[in-house]
């Protein structure tokens, strides 16, 4: 007898861990392979676990964000980019710059080098922002806010509005659009996409208002008041965590500083941080009605990309050439085995994630009006009573 798990949706900072790690997993690795690999990760499990909410569909607007990033990399390659000796694969007009642009190329030889090598790195940026974007598709925004700590919950709320900017304007110009449709009006062109601009522009404008008006009826910002002298030793706790992070971050990039000691400052700054934030957790009058659980599928998810990062980054040093593939002589890059092992482990939340719960009939967590004060669409014909 099989028994069916339960729909839930899973934590939504599960989610972030996850898609975090692989962003930073696609930042250790310019092989097309491992690239193309994670982002075809990313888009199955946002395949198989989005749900229906507004949100789910922001995938596709970054994968359209990344295709646009490559482009425009590879069109400044050809335009700018320092030249790569090669095979040349066309030549476009050089100018002639002045002395103090020298070093500034503009035009001349275009080789295959130089574009694949462009390729690689755009590839890796939409990888980057596929990752993100499954992220931004998958978790709850106004779910992850419960997750934040009290001391950083006003910087949590500026990143959630943030976050739930592009789907709330996707949202807004598709209601734009069918409007528009439903009045006989064309939806395309160059004065449709003016006005339906501007609509959007409008509806953000109100949205904001009525963000505001609500946060300002919920009281918040609101602290508890505390002792100047402990105000004073939680901002310089915080405040020393911070500068030992950043020090201790910059002693382990510099090739001169012993690693025990960049390690030793990042410890230090990482333990002065957190006791500063939660310190200033006692400022912070919230309560989180019904709080998310953390159970086995949200282990296994951040279980999941971490290890896939841990892997990536291993690999970037046991085996740079691979990892790190060289366009100049010009091949085919090695597919290498652990790394898409991890590749493959990292798809793991699309079984191990519970089913989305059914949103029908369910509110988003923002409101989207229809565009009814849009002044650039005609006002619909009045019926007359007979």
């Amino acid at each position: 007898m099989t028994t069916q798990r339960a729909a839930r949706a899973l934590h939504p900072m599960a989610w972030w861990l996850w898609a975090l790690a692989l962003a930073a997993a696609a930042s250790r690795t310019l092989n097309p392979l491992l690239l193309g690999a994670l982002i075809g990760v990313a888009a199955l499990v946002v395949a198989a676990r989005r749900t229906e909410a507004p949100w789910a569909a922001s995938f596709r607007a970054f994968l359209i964000l990344g295709t646009v990033v490559l482009g425009v990399r590879l069109v400044f390659e050809a335009l700018f980019g320092a030249p790569i000796p090669g095979t040349t694969l066309f030549t476009l007009p050089e100018l002639t710059l002045p002395e103090w642009m020298a070093g500034v190329r503009l035009g001349g030889d275009v080789t295959v080098e130089a574009l694949v090598a462009a390729f690689y790195s755009g590839l890796q940026l939409v990888a980057i922002l596929a990752c993100v974007g499954a992220a931004n598709a998958l978790a709850n925004p106004t779910r992850l806010l419960k997750s934040v700590p009290g001391a950083l919950y006003e910087v949590g709320v500026a990143v959630v509005v943030a976050l739930t900017l592009i789907p709330s304007a996707l949202t807004h110009l598709q209601l734009i659009r069918e409007a528009r449709r439903l009045r006989g009006q064309p939806s395309r062109g160059i004065a449709s996409v003016a006005r339906t601009a501007t609509a959007v522009l409008a509806g953000a404008l109100e949205r904001s208002l009525a963000l505001a008006a609500a946060m300002d009826s919920r009281g918040f910002g609101r602290l508890r008041p505390l002792p100047a002298g402990e105000r004073r030793v939680t901002a310089a706790l915080t405040l020393s965590g911070l500068v030992a992070l950043l020090v201790g971050g910059y002693a382990l990039l510099d090739a001169s500083t012993s690693p025990l000691a960049a390690a030793a400052l990042l410890a230090l700054g990482a333990t002065l941080a957190l006791t500063g934030l939660h310190r200033a957790n006692r400022r912070a009058v919230r309560t989180v009605y019904r709080p998310d659980p953390w159970r086995w599928p949200e282990t296994v998810t951040a279980a999941s990309g971490s290890i896939t990062v841990a892997v990536y980054t291993v690999a970037a040093v046991v085996m740079p050439a691979t990892m790190l593939p060289t366009t100049s002589p010009l091949a085919w890059p090695a597919l290498p085995l652990v790394p898409l092992l991890a590749t493959l482990l990292a798809a793991a939340p699309a079984l191990a994630a519970p089913p989305v719960p059914s949103t029908s009939g369910a509110g988003t967590s923002y409101p989207v009006q229809p565009p009814a004060s849009d002044e650039h669409l005609p006002e619909p014909s009045k019926a007359v009573a007979a």
